[in-house]
């Protein structure tokens, strides 16, 4: 009996022990599986930096309201911005650090740009939409970034690179996307399109020189359309905020001080007593005899043989609001800021900018090397004696240039009634985004090359043997028909 008590246990204890190794195995399965969860999460939320989450904190900390934020939607903005960092603008870093100079350094502040962004986007991941006024406060750094590297590019005008430094400027409000509702993604399409003629002359001018500028076009174009995919798929009405998920929207804004209140409002009660309404159609029954009633007006009441009652309150008068509360309307314009006149030479570049009302700027001893930038003019002329290489015209109004001759090109970019004549040769005439352009053409540049973009009012005066000249218009319609599996598009020819 003992000997198969001691046998049964002992297959008792086999049992046992194989029924725990079993589960041992099993748990230690499932805790690979945790632990392989949680390494993913670590991961997800090492892509959040730790400034914005702690500021993120601080913001939910002072938020008296609860805020229920969802997790997903949270790592697609979070992270997905951090991937734009990362990928598209890391290689655009990587591009300009190839060209160096000018280039590599405006790609750092562009990049400063983005990672000033990302913070914002952390911060709005976690708390509720701000009032406008402490939004502007909280936008402050980032327009601080975009403000740097447009000022970059005036203060290096005369760099080489000059069109590398312009294709950004032009693009980088793009930025401003947190501000537009309810659809931003097309408005970085349009910056984008904004710095497009920038990027195309540096294709121009050195895809036969050296491939890394074509890289580095690339490389900022697939940034933009990063950017624009970002936004689209995640912020599709406008910069996600946890409110937006969930959380408690802030309070109205306070109704605007100083605005007079409505004048008192009668009695508007539409019920009359029954005899009132028979008293008064009694009184109209009257027919000719109704006129009895009425007062009559002596001398002493007419103001035109009273002359005593015009000094009076004029009855009636309409209520006039103050010139001290239309001047604290908000939305009034400011007077923009005038900065200082340049005028000045830097190496092979002539400066001349901010000038103002001045027809006696006159350029001399310039060489075919020299390049003349004019920006920011009004009501002036320029005179370039002799022969340079090229004159560039930016964002300039009721200016006029006179120029001798011309070795590449005279350019046109956001000017306004702008005029220009040519005494010798021009080779190519560049307008961009110009409204009212005319061209004085000597008969040395009967072949020049005209281009436009986003352009009007522009004509070409060709000289005649008497002296005069022939006025004709550059078309400005376009006619496009589809031929076969490609457009065929001519120019509408104009009536006048």
């Amino acid at each position: 009996f003992l000997l198969s008590l001691q046998k049964n246990l002992g297959e008792s204890e086999e049992g046992l022990l194989g029924g725990h190794c079993a589960e041992l195995e099993a748990l230690v399965t499932r805790l690979e599986v945790v632990t392989s969860k949680l390494e993913v999460t670590l991961s997800a939320l090492q892509s959040f930096s730790l400034p914005a989450l702690n500021n993120c904190h601080l913001e939910l900390s002072r938020n008296s309201s609860p805020i229920a934020t969802d997790s997903q939607l949270t790592m697609n903005a979070v992270a997905g911005y951090r991937n734009l960092i990362q990928g598209p603008l890391s290689n655009y870093v990587k591009q300009s650090n190839l060209i160096g100079g000018h280039v590599a350094e405006h790609a750092k502040l562009v990049e400063d740009a983005f990672n000033v962004q990302s913070s914002y986007v952390e911060m709005a991941s976690c708390r509720a939409d701000p009032g406008q006024s402490e939004q502007v406060n909280l936008l402050g750094p980032t327009s601080a970034k975009i403000m740097a590297i447009q000022e970059f590019r005036e203060k290096n005008r005369s760099s080489t690179y000059f069109n590398h430094l312009s294709a950004v400027s032009e693009s980088i409000p793009a930025l401003g996307w947190v501000t537009i509702k309810p659809a931003p993604a097309p408005y970085i399409k349009e910056m984008s399109d904004a710095g497009q003629f920038y990027t195309n002359r540096v294709l121009k001018d050195w895809k036969e020189k050296d491939k890394k500028h074509v890289e580095w076009v690339k490389a900022w174009l697939e940034t933009l359309a990063e950017l624009y995919k970002y936004v689209k798929e995640t912020h599709t009405t406008g910069l996600v905020w946890a409110a937006s998920k969930g959380g408690v929207a802030p309070p109205p804004p306070p109704p605007l001080a100083g605005m007079p209140s409505p004048p008192p409002i009668g009695d508007l009660s539409l019920q009359a007593d029954a005899n009132d309404r028979t008293a008064l159609f009694a009184e109209i029954n009257q027919g000719e005899g109704i006129t009895r009633n009425l007062k009559k007006v002596t001398s002493e009441m007419q103001t035109h043989k009273n002359p005593g009652l015009r000094t009076g309150p004029a009855p009636f008068k309409p209520t006039t609001v103050s010139s001290s509360f239309k001047h604290n309307l908000p939305g009034a314009p400011k007077p923009a800021l005038t900065k200082p006149p340049v005028f000045t030479r830097d190496g092979k570049k002539w400066l001349v900018e901010n000038q103002i009302g001045n027809h006696g700027l006159i350029i001399e001893g310039a060489d075919m090397n020299n390049v003349v930038y004019m920006y920011g003019c009004q009501d002036s002329t320029l005179t370039v004696k002799g022969k340079v290489n090229s004159v560039f015209l930016d964002s300039c109004r009721k200016t006029s240039v006179l120029v001798d001759s011309l070795v590449s090109s005279i350019e046109f970019v956001n000017c306004q009634s702008v005029q220009m004549q040519v005494l010798g040769k021009v080779p190519t005439i560049t307008i961009d985004k110009t409204d009212g352009c005319q061209m004085y053409l000597s008969k040395d540049s009967m072949d020049v090359e005209i281009v436009s973009s986003k352009s009007s009012e522009m004509n070409v005066l060709i000289p005649k043997a008497n002296g005069e000249y022939t006025e004709l218009p550059i078309a400005e319609q376009f006619k496009t028909l589809v031929s076969g599996k490609g457009l065929v598009t001519t120019p509408v020819e104009s009536k006048g």
